[in-house]
């Protein structure tokens, strides 16, 4: 069976919101970490923002980009760009812009457990909170790898939404960087 993946950029007050602030800690060692996530999976599960966002930048990114590492950001935009998506909407209508992207209006878990069940390598969830929250009711979210950055920003919406039932998470992996992000990888605890 496949695994649902959450991955977040989170601050240290819990924000995901427009995660601009991520830039000022970026390095080689998270840009590793990212890529080697990607190449683990072989498909997006988003929410309808994150999408829009997406497939705003990632289509013309090469054009766009004319830094160091050119080479291995046009292999993660080539994943990107190539692997299936499957986007949860109530808003949003086919045909979708993005290739390869699929559109879920219906009963979101039933959708996503039949995802689960098809082969295939992980399914990669970034950002898209509400959608993780969703998900997260119906226990249908495998690994959450949250990538913490030093920074408290106050406002703007959390990961973890009210609502949400008590949960116990094993932490399973942590790594450090040299820019003070921490990413710490855990599992629903098996009871």
């Amino acid at each position: 069976m496949r695994k649902v993946i959450a991955s977040e950029f989170v601050t240290l007050d819990g924000v995901i919101e427009n995660p601009s602030w991520t830039f000022r800690f970026m390095g080689e060692e998270q840009q590793k970490y990212k890529f080697d996530e990607l190449s683990a999976s072989d498909a997006l599960l988003l929410g309808r923002v994150t999408y829009e966002g997406f497939a705003a930048a990632w289509p013309n990114m090469m054009e766009q980009y004319g830094g160091p590492r050119r080479a291995e950001l046009g292999e993660y935009a080539d994943m990107m760009n190539g692997y299936p998506k499957y986007v949860v909407s109530t808003t949003l209508e086919e045909p979708l812009e993005w290739n390869n992207s699929t559109l879920i209006k219906g009963n979101v878990a039933e959708e996503v457990s039949r995802l689960k069940q098809q082969p295939g390598e992980e399914i990669l969830i970034f950002g898209s909170g509400n959608l993780v929250n969703t998900l997260m009711r119906h226990d249908l979210i495998d690994e959450y790898r949250l990538m913490m950055f030093p920074i408290i920003v106050g406002s703007g919406q959390r990961l973890l939404a009210d609502g949400i039932d008590e949960m116990v998470l094993e932490l399973v992996d942590m790594e450090t960087f040299g820019s003070g992000v921490v990413v710490l990888t855990y599992r629903p605890a098996q009871s």
